[in-house]
């Protein structure tokens, strides 16, 4: 497997895509709703195609210091059989394998030993 992106969540998408754009370096990628979670997400990337995704949840009134983390993302060939090896090893898995609204893509989540969330990603062949 190899990691896909990064996730953090932001209190205002705008002033970080700014931020991230213009004070990193980064560029910007794409931006769309995510209406089921009632939240918006940001895709940047760096020159080595690393990329981070920036989320801003919409019910989250504020964000403490060390809440930022959201997620790692990591692609696979099949989530559905690597969500049946990790559970047979006794990996909690967080979220069941699922498709988002509008997307071809394949996604699931677990999680690490001290609780910080992993998505795995199957996209489409």
């Amino acid at each position: 497997m190899k990691i896909l992106h990064t996730c953090l969540n932001v209190a205002d998408l705008d002033k970080s895509i700014d931020f991230y754009t213009k004070q990193m370096g980064l560029t910007f990628v794409s931006r769309r709703e995510v209406k089921q979670n009632n939240a918006e997400i940001a895709f940047l990337k760096d020159e080595a195609a690393g990329a981070l995704e920036l989320t801003h949840w919409r019910d989250k009134k504020s964000i403490a210091e060390g809440d930022n983390f959201d997620h790692i993302a990591f692609e696979t060939d099949n989530v559905e059989a690597r969500i049946s090896e990790l559970r047979a090893n006794g990996v909690t898995i967080a979220m069941e394998p699922f498709s988002l609204q509008g997307s071809t893509s394949k996604i699931a989540f677990v999680k690490d030993p001290d609780g910080n969330w992993l998505e795995l990603i199957q996209r489409p062949h």
